[in-house]
């Protein structure tokens, strides 16, 4: 499929409409973590929905939105990570295509793979933005290491892969469990409805 036919594939009626509400759910997952001070994000949720069952495209337009959003409404810290927000959306997308969201293990192990390619992503931007220390509690937690003599560069990495292993496990988890359990008709409507298990 060349990929201006895989671009129009993803964006249907329903993938407009699913948007809103992905985003909705990623934000508000996200102040959730904030309000707790949990060493995770939670903020892609929505984003792996659309990724799985409306395409990679879209779940890449999905988690740029939510950032621009994020951070012009609630913080912007958001905003830098916006590239961060499109590979989780692209390779999740990807991973779906190829069956990877077809059953709860393998939706966890797309999980090791988004983080695996967000790294490459997420790490330059912590150190060039911000020095490493970024604005939330996982930032607190790295400035803790970095003043105990150790590697900013390292540090940010080894950070940046343990809390993103198990934010991107839960996330693919928890979109993979709503996926099952939404009734077939309305699973349907979504271009990539295949990308599920029934």
């Amino acid at each position: 499929m060349k990929l201006i036919d895989s671009i129009k594939k993803d964006f249907v009626i329903a993938t407009w409409a699913l948007m809103p509400l992905a985003i909705a759910i990623n934000l508000v997952a996200s102040q959730i973590v904030s309000l707790l001070k949990l060493p995770i994000f939670l903020d892609s949720i929505g984003t792996v929905l659309v990724a799985v069952v409306c395409g990679p495209w879209a779940g890449l337009l999905t988690g740029v939105i939510t950032n621009i959003v994020g951070g012009i409404l609630l913080d912007p810290s958001f905003i830098p990570f916006a590239p961060v927000a499109a590979v989780i959306g692209l390779v999740a997308g990807l991973m779906a295509n190829v069956g990877w969201f077809k059953t709860w293990w393998k939706a966890a192990l797309s999980g090791i793979v988004v983080t695996l390619a967000l790294i490459i992503v997420a790490a330059p931007i912590k150190i060039l933005v911000y020095g490493g220390i970024t604005p939330n509690s996982i930032g607190a937690i790295t400035s803790i290491i970095i003043a105990s003599g150790h590697d900013v560069l390292q540090t940010v990495l080894g950070i940046t892969l343990v809390t993103n292993l198990v934010d991107k496990i839960i996330t693919t988890l928890v979109a993979w469990g709503i996926l099952v359990v939404l009734p077939a008709r309305l699973l349907s409507r979504f271009p990539r409805a295949e990308n599920v298990k029934r």
